[in-house]
């Protein structure tokens, strides 16, 4: 295993987590509402901010696994890593120049960003098989999860302090500190991620050789093989059980990361509490994340994975009888715990059952399960509300999803899932099957 391209293969998630935690979660929101978007009336605003989210979700889960099947078949999972990066660098960096009034530009760069943001993500992923022996990717996997904690962590707090305090950083005002904010999460993207370019390596092997392909011909053949994935996804039960289990227990994570600050704010926590217990999110999330790998290593990765899940049951369920700001801080102290470590393990365990030359496509369908599946858990939450006339039901109503999960991941055999991945690399390439998931090593 070449550790230094492992580095820096964990450094990208501090790298681009940046993006997920002062653009997507704390201060963009915000900034929309009250600068962007100042012109509109407050329900506008919010339909607004809301399209915007929309508009990039439905790129994201068209592309994604398109990304991946173009990336299998060319061999150049950094060339679109590296792509994805430089648009999302540039797109945050733009922010910078957004004002009041300026909620078009400001939607069509948060589109951008967040559609470089996920569509990297695919081809980063899809590394992990390319770098890590397996019996060390749940370690590795929870140390790039720790490292975009203390990443995305220590910038936002940088950034929400300048826009607290602007004179202490010799800045005129708020506004000013928001907008460098946006070109720090560009500036910190960019800079962080030239480890992985300079020493990550695609690897040898794949279908075909990617030089000197015309852009429409790759796209041809990736949606060509997206259409023969689905086909081919029946040669994988254990891949679709555990594609399924994710969907669920994805969309239930995703709706608690979406829906704590606005259900906190309904109940009358105030803003300071709300983002002082984003942080602490932020920071738990560290050691936390870290242990679960190691908890892994003892008791298995998906013993592990459902144990979390377990923790997020009791997250809802506490979450209905939640009334002050020290009820939110335990909750975020509780998902700190548990947030990193599901979402690491996840990812580890999905690279067991997927066929190991076909990686990227595959982790192209395991984003677009993850993206699509965050359409429904918020809306559940909002419907329920809108039914029995409180949002604390709708809370509840997410425990559908955590139980839904841990019931199919407790019907995926791991090892039977294994073998029909190395029969397929068998049937269709041939060869020494543990050597190109990278046993003996690689990067």
């Amino acid at each position: 295993m070449n550790r230094k391209a492992v580095r820096a293969w964990v450094l990208y998630d501090w790298a681009n987590s940046a993006f997920a935690t002062t653009v997507m979660a704390a201060v963009m929101p915000i900034f929309y509402a009250d600068v962007a978007a100042a012109g509109l009336d407050g329900t506008t605003k919010t339909a607004y901010w809301g399209y915007t989210q929309s508009i990039a979700l439905i790129f994201v889960v068209l592309l994604s696994p398109v990304l991946g099947a173009i990336a299998d078949y060319s061999r150049s999972k950094r060339t679109f890593l590296r792509f994805f990066t430089y648009m999302g660098a540039l797109a945050s960096s733009l922010l910078f120049f957004t004002g009041e009034g300026d909620w078009v530009s400001a939607s069509l760069l948060v589109i951008l960003g967040t559609l470089a943001y996920s569509g990297g993500n695919v081809f980063y992923d899809a590394f992990l098989t390319d770098l890590v022996p397996e019996r060390e990717r749940d370690r590795v996997s929870s140390r790039g999860y720790a490292f975009g904690y203390i990443g995305g962590g220590v910038l936002l707090a940088v950034n929400l302090a300048a826009i607290q305090f602007p004179k202490a950083f010799f800045l005129p005002d708020s506004l000013v500190a928001t907008q460098l904010a946006f070109l720090s999460v560009g500036i910190w993207w960019w800079v962080f991620s030239i480890p992985l370019f300079r020493h990550v390596r695609e690897q040898k092997g794949g279908n075909a050789p990617g030089a000197r392909i015309r852009p429409t011909a790759m796209a041809a053949v990736g949606f060509r093989s997206v259409g023969n994935t689905l086909r081919r996804l029946k040669r994988y039960p254990e891949v679709l059980k555990f594609l399924v289990a994710f969907w669920f227990f994805s969309d239930g994570i995703n709706t608690i990361i979406k829906m704590a600050t606005i259900y906190g704010r309904e109940i009358g926590i105030g803003q300071t509490d709300l983002i002082a217990a984003l942080l602490i999110t932020q920071f738990v999330g560290i050691p936390f994340t870290l242990l679960f790998g190691r908890i892994a290593d003892r008791f298995g990765a998906m013993r592990t994975l459902i144990a979390t899940l377990g923790v997020y049951l009791i997250i809802v369920i506490l979450g209905y009888f939640m009334q002050t700001a020290s009820h939110f801080y335990a909750l975020a102290i509780l998902v700190g715990t548990v947030q990193g470590g599901s979402q690491a393990l996840s990812r580890s365990i999905f690279t067991r059952l997927i066929p190991a030359h076909r990686n990227a496509e595959f982790f192209g369908f395991y984003s677009l399960s993850g993206k699509f599946a965050s359409i429904f858990g918020p809306f559940l939450f909002g419907l329920v509300g809108q039914f029995t006339g409180s949002s604390r039901f709708g809370i509840t109503s997410l425990a559908f999803f955590f139980l839904a999960g841990i019931v199919l991941l407790l019907t995926v055999n791991l090892q039977k899932g294994k073998q029909e991945a190395e029969q397929v690399w068998l049937e269709e390439v041939g060869g020494p099957y543990e050597a190109l998931k990278g046993e003996s090593g690689g990067g």
